[in-house]
């Protein structure tokens, strides 16, 4: 499969980005509560945004898992609505531009599906790639998540003072995307929000404010204004308290997540501001050094 045959671009009339940077987040495996892509979704407001970019969903598609919605429109008229994947671009936001893509994880071909997100990524000169997830993990509902990021480029996780890959087994299709780029000499970053696997798939409205404040720091743009996020925090805390105070059991694992939390924090992790410092850099010395690959 070609990605011209599944790939929509329209951004001749767009002009040269500034310094751009492409976002991603997919629901599916690596959206758990749905906070990755609440995230990005306030990163590309629809008053904000210009679509330039769009993946025919026709051949990434198992419809019997992933069914399109009937909506009526004007009262009279059924509209059927597919998976999306489409290309955002939000200018303005700081001293760089943002291609945003906030889709649905496909269940097949995802070597093309990764082939269509490297041919926009390309032809729109991004400077890096950074996908956002979130995943249940054993951490304390009781603490600001803890945003973690790792990448497949060894000179760019030194630099910024995170990991390197080391898992081994079954990925998702952000595992292909991220290999697939770096194969490509494009720079690729995962950043990943914790969120407590004990309350199984309920929203948590802490964890997306933890990625948006993380990306802002980090790619220096102005993230959303987390404010409005604050009565669903304290209305989701306290169903989230709800549910503990019911099992005793689950107190006394809570607290014992807290103590581990609580030692975690207070290790060498790298602040979002030093990260945000750290990744400019990098992306300066790529600029300095010509186009990726050369």
């Amino acid at each position: 499969m070609q990605t011209d045959d599944v790939l929509t671009i329209e951004a001749d009339e767009l002009g040269e980005l500034r310094s751009p940077v492409m976002l991603i987040a997919l629901t599916g495996l690596f959206d758990i509560g749905g906070a990755a892509t609440t995230a990005l979704d306030e990163f590309a407001p629809a008053d904000a945004a210009v679509t330039v970019a769009e993946i025919d969903p026709d051949p990434f598609y198992d419809f019997t898992q992933q069914r399109p919605q009937v909506e009526i429109e004007d009262g009279d008229i059924r509209v059927i609505r597919w998976p999306e994947n489409k290309f955002d671009v939000v200018r303005g936001s700081g001293d760089r531009d943002l291609v945003v893509l906030v889709g649905v994880e496909p269940h097949l071909a995802w070597p093309s599906y990764s082939a269509c997100i490297a041919e926009v990524a390309d032809r729109l000169g991004c400077e890096a790639v950074v996908t956002v997830g979130s995943a249940a993990e054993p951490v304390p509902h009781t603490r600001t998540p803890l945003v973690t990021g790792s990448t497949t480029d060894a000179g760019l996780a030194q630099r910024l003072g995170i990991g390197q890959p080391s898992y081994q087994g079954v990925t998702g299709v952000v595992g292909v995307i991220q290999a697939d780029l770096t194969a490509r000499g494009l720079p690729a970053v995962s950043l990943r929000v914790g969120v407590p696997h004990y309350l199984m798939s309920a929203e948590h409205p802490q964890a997306v404010a933890a990625l948006q404040t993380h990306l802002g720091h980090v790619l220096g743009v102005p993230a959303p204004d987390v404010g409005h996020l604050a009565d669903d925090i304290e209305r989701w805390r306290g169903l989230h308290d709800e549910v503990v105070a019911g099992d005793v059991q689950l107190q006394l694992y809570v607290k014992m997540l807290e103590q581990e939390y609580d030692k975690r924090a207070e290790a060498a992790i790298p602040s979002a501001d030093d990260l945000g410092a750290q990744f400019e850099e990098f992306l300066k010395e790529q600029r300095d050094d010509g186009p990726a690959g050369t």
